[in-house]
């Protein structure tokens, strides 16, 4: 019953928001308008220790302080009321309501426990509902675990200072009780979740990622002596967040298990490297998705997440990232093309590469705006490509033109060859459409006689290698359909309620037990352990299946030609592209006249780079917002935030 009320409602909630984003998938990507809404995206907070702070992740965060402080108050004022004696500690009414505090503490921790998992989500992500992204929510999941660890921390201090008081905590740190609450559970869970949270401290997790990453697995011990410390009623608040990631973690697995077969490779001047593999043609994504790649030759355990560079409208075989040196990990992969370009061999070795993905939005949400503005400092560049490309491609073949206006910073001039994807397509730009106008800042260099046109020439100026796909007939693994999410979902809830059902049956008494002799609450956590185990072993049978009828039509053998691609030939630059050298830009002018250059009134503004970037744009589009409303002549015209920002 306790899993029917406190676990089935998220799961359902799943359930419908997969089959609903499945049945509106087609009408949100194609509508090019939309009537304005309040937009709670936008920044209200702009400079904090936590970010930039939307309406909405205002709003949400102030509900979920008055949900936390209602509940903790109702329980601790009841607690108060009863003052039930504890027969073993002999406490008196100080240590009593101490005691008490310290527990309810631990309710809190449990509440934070229940949505901690949630915004990892990748494949099974609740939030794509709300037009979040992966990236975007991560950091919900660090400030829930902050608040998590701090509540877990405080309750466990203030439970073992009782203890000392009252003299039995060495007695008490290891009682392994048969009924009830089992304290040596709690300290081991305690004390795994600190390894966790201290590992993934920004000093730590961004010098030693691969210590972070590894201490980031021992959620599942963490996970297991919940269960054993709390019971199976306080486990069922948090079972849904654990079923969800269990499943998205399965589809992950089985979907990276396929080798991908890699194409081509393009060495680009600024130490980046272009990666292109090849795709079934029935994979559809949306500009600004992001997938995750392994290769196991230089390191059997990382993935690092790319944003796409490709456009699933104007390249129907393949898909592109880029990667720029800036570890250890993308120094040698860059090294590792390097050397096959410089090898003569026609076709190269065959680097196996593991893929998960792609993950973004489940709509083109750009496309409600009138104008765009795009603003990329450095790698930041990256998912404006595959925007770049997407509007490209719709703008050949609709009357109605996107405007768009894109700023890119950079400290040097080598960086502007990040732009080389999109090269032809600045070239060949029409001047009479007039749909984008690109101003490139480069802030370390001076002032040179070199033009526009000049510089994007040159970033044509590549090194290129094909690899030999005959070891690999595999196009890159299509994930999961929202459907097919939705079937999982529902078979392993289906499957761990009759499984529950039976070892019940069996193993618990069906006499009520009497007051000298307690049912062990080990025997409850042990049958959901067993129910859960059955439930993703069936599930994974399923997934495994599908998986196998997708790889036989996905078996397509791979041509050379798709990765060659053919160029295109630089007919002129239009005027109104500008570069700028030893400065940087100038937000508020740029914001200022951006209305009038654009005639726009519904303008987007799509940011990624730096966070000293991020604030001063975020800051731009609140202020000129609120100008633009008391100036009468332009008093439609508004900024829509977006940051597409990704960090770990």
């Amino acid at each position: 019953m306790d899993f029917v009320v406190l676990s089935c409602p998220i799961l359902l909630a799943a359930i419908l928001g997969f089959i609903y984003l499945y049945l509106y998938a087609g009408e949100r990507r194609t509508r090019k308008r939309i009537i304005p809404v309040p937009k709670f995206s936008d920044p209200v907070i702009t400079r904090s220790p936590l970010g930039i702070i939307s309406i909405a992740e205002l709003m949400s965060a102030a509900l979920f302080i008055i949900f936390l402080t209602w509940t903790y108050y109702s329980r601790i004022s009841n607690d108060f009321k009863k003052m039930t004696p504890n027969k073993s500690l002999h406490l008196n009414v100080w240590q009593y309501k101490l005691m008490r505090i310290g527990i309810r503490l631990g309710s809190l921790s449990e509440a934070c426990l229940a949505l901690l998992l949630l915004p990892i989500l990748r494949g099974m992500s609740l939030f794509q509902l709300l037009g979040l992204q992966f990236e975007a929510s991560v950091r919900y999941h660090i400030w829930l675990g902050n608040a998590m660890m701090l509540f877990s921390t405080l309750h466990g201090v203030i439970t073992m200072f009782i203890w000392a008081v009252k003299k039995k905590l060495g007695y008490q740190l290891l009682q392994w009780q048969i009924t009830g609450r089992v304290n040596l559970a709690g300290e081991i869970a305690l004390v795994t979740g600190l390894i966790i949270w201290i590992t993934s401290l920004p000093q730590i997790r961004r010098k030693r990622f691969e210590l972070f990453y590894y201490t980031h697995h021992l959620y599942a011990i963490f996970i297991i002596f919940f269960l054993f410390h709390g019971g199976d009623r306080h486990f069922y608040t948090v079972f849904s967040g654990v079923v969800l990631f269990a499943l998205d973690k399965l589809l992950r697995v089985i979907q990276s298990r396929q080798v991908t077969c890699l194409l081509s490779a393009r060495l680009l001047p600024c130490k980046a490297v272009e990666l292109t593999f090849s795709k079934h043609p029935g994979l559809k994504y949306n500009p600004t998705s992001m997938i995750f790649i392994n290769i196991p030759s230089i390191s059997t355990f990382q993935w690092h997440p790319f944003s796409l560079t490709s456009s699933s409208s104007a390249d129907n075989d393949t898909i592109s990232v880029i990667s720029k040196c800036q570890g250890q990990w993308s120094n040698e992969l860059y090294n590792m093309i390097d050397a096959a370009v410089t090898s003569d061999a026609d076709n190269m070795k065959h680097i196996p590469i593991a893929v998960e993905g792609p993950y973004g939005p489940s709509s083109i949400y750009y496309q409600r705006y009138d104008s765009l503005l795009l603003i990329a400092g450095g790698i930041g560049i990256t998912p404006f490509i595959s925007i770049l490309r997407e509007v490209d491609s719709r703008n050949k073949n609709s009357k109605s033109t996107t405007r768009m206006q894109l700023i890119y910073v950079v400290k040097t001039s080598h960086d502007l060859s990040m732009l080389n994807s999109v090269s032809a397509h600045l070239l060949n730009q029409l001047t009479g459409k007039g749909y984008l106008k690109l101003k490139m800042f480069v802030t370390q260099e001076e002032e040179c006689s070199t033009s526009v046109r000049d510089l994007l020439q040159e970033m044509s100026q590549v090194r290129r290698a094909f690899f030999n796909t005959k070891h690999s007939n595999y196009t890159m693994p299509r994930p999961a359909s929202l459907v097919w999410k939705a079937t999982i979902v529902g078979i392993f809830a289906v499957v761990f309620m009759a499984s529950l059902v039976c070892l019940n049956h069996w193993f618990l008494p069906t006499e009520k037990p009497t007051s000298k002799k307690k049912i062990p609450s080990w025997i409850s956590d042990v049958t959901i352990t067993c129910s859960f185990i059955i439930a993703t072993f069936f599930s994974t049978l399923a997934t495994i299946l599908l998986r196998w009828k997708q790889r036989k039509s996905e078996a397509l053998v791979v041509s050379q030609e798709k990765a060659m691609g053919t160029e295109q030939q630089s007919v002129g630059v239009p005027e109104e592209h500008e570069i700028h050298f030893g400065q940087r830009p100038n937000f508020e002018d740029i914001f200022s006249k951006f209305p009038i250059q654009m005639e726009g009134s519904q303008i987007g503004v799509l940011v990624c780079g730096p966070d000293s970037m991020q604030q001063s744009v975020a800051w731009c589009c609140k202020h000129y917002s609120k100008s633009f409303k008391r100036n009468s002549k332009m008093k439609k015209a508004s900024f829509s935030y977006h940051s597409l920002s990704f960090s770990l």
